[in-house]
C-alpha cells in the first residue's frame, strides 16, 4: 500500500513509519521542511499543497498538529492549536478529494479532548462532546476532514489518549520526578487518565488502515483507565520509588495555568468500544504491564 504521512516526525509518528515500511507499505511524508527523497512539501499555513504530488497514494494517515501541553496557552497559543489542526486538515482534506483518483482512506487523529472534564462518566463514541477549548477544537478538527468524506473517501477520526512513552509526551515528563521519589498524586487524585501504549498507538493506526468496517470516530484508549492515584502508585512501584508529594490542583494551575484544568485535574473515562467491535486486540491493555513493557522493567 502506498501511504502518505503527516507528523511522521512526531512521537506516533516516529514509531508508525518504521512499521509501515516493515510490513512492506511505501511510505511518503508530508513535510514543511525541504523535501528529500520519499518526502513532499506542503505549507499549511500559506495553504500550499501541490495536489499533483499526492496522486497514487491508497492511505493517507494524518498526525500532524501543535503540541497541546508545549507550553501555556496564551491567546496566540490557543490559536496555533486550534490552526495547525484544522487548516492543516481541511487543505490536506480539499486537495485529496480534488484528486482525479483519490485514495480510498483517510486515518486522522483527534483526541478524547473532545469530550471534556466529565468525571466518571463512562465516554463513547456516541457521547455528546464537552465545553472548553480542547472539545472545541477536536469537534473543528473532525468536521474540517469533511471534504474527505463527502468524496466517498473512508474517513477514521482515532481519538487517541494520552499515548505513553518514555521517548516524549506526558509519561516523559514524569519519569524525572518520579525517578528522584518526587512523585505524587496530582490535585484530587481521582481524575481518569485514558491512556495507550506507543506500540498500540501505532497498532490502532494499521488496524484502521485495514479495517473497512472501521469509519467515522473511533476512540484510541485502553480498554482499562486508570484514576491518576492509581497511575501514579503503578509507576512508583515500577520505577521502586516512593510517590509521596502530591501536587495540590492550585500549584498545578499555578506552575501550567489553563492546560493543568484541561489536562492534569480533568477526568476523562472514555471506552473504545469501535475498536474492539472491530476486532482490535490490544498488545498492553493494562496499566502495569505496558509500563514495565515500556520502561524495560
Amino acid at each position: 500500500m502506498n501511504v502518505l504521512v503527516t507528523g511522521s516526525t512526531g512521537l506516533v509518528g516516529l514509531a508508525l513509519v518504521p512499521s509501515l515500511t516493515a510490513g512492506g507499505h511505501r511510505v511518503t511524508r508530508l513535510v514543511r521542511s525541504q523535501p528529500g527523497e520519499g518526502e513532499v512539501r506542503w505549507d499549511p499555513e500559506a495553504g500550499i499543497l501541490n495536489a499533483a504530488d499526492l496522486e497514487g497514494l491508497e492511505a493517507v494517515v494524518h498526525l500532524a498538529g501543535e503540541n497541546i501541553a508545549g507550553r501555556r496557552w496564551t491567546a496566540e497559543q490557543k490559536a496555533r492549536i486550534r490552526d495547525s489542526r484544522v487548516k492543516g486538515t481541511r487543505l490536506l482534506c480539499e486537495t485529496l478529494a480534488g484528486l482525479d483518483r483519490p485514495p480510498g482512506t483517510l486515518v486522522c487523529a483527534s483526541a478524547i479532548g473532545y469530550y471534556g472534564d466529565r468525571g466518571e462518566e463512562v465516554l463513547r463514541e456516541e457521547s455528546a462532546p464537552g465545553e472548553g477549548l480542547l472539545p472545541e477544537v477536536c469537534q473543528a478538527w473532525e468536521g474540517a476532514a469533511a471534504p474527505a468524506r463527502q468524496k466517498g473517501i473512508r474517513v477514521v477520526n482515532l481519538r487517541f489518549g494520552v499515548v505513553l512513552s518514555p521517548k516524549g509526551g506526558a509519561l516523559a515528563k514524569m519519569l524525572f520526578p518520579f525517578r528522584m521519589g518526587a512523585g505524587g498524586v496530582i490535585g484530587s487524585g481521582r481524575q481518569y487518565m485514558s491512556w495507550i501504549a506507543l506500540d498500540d498507538a501505532a497498532g490502532v493506526i494499521h488496524h484502521a488502515l485495514g479495517t473497512g468496517a472501521l469509519r467515522g470516530p473511533a476512540n484510541a484508549v485502553t480498554p482499562h483507565p486508570v484514576t491518576n492515584q492509581t497511575f501514579t502508585k503503578t509507576l512508583g512501584r515500577v520505577l521502586g520509588r516512593p510517590t509521596i508529594f502530591p501536587m495540590p490542583a492550585f500549584a498545578a494551575r499555578l506552575a501550567f495555568g489553563e492546560v493543568a484544568d484541561a489536562l492534569l485535574l480533568a477526568s476523562t473515562r472514555v471506552a473504545p468500544g469501535r475498536l474492539l467491535e472491530t476486532g482490535y486486540v490490544f498488545r498492553y491493555p493494562e496499566l502495569e504491564g505496558a509500563l514495565r513493557h515500556l520502561l524495560g522493567k
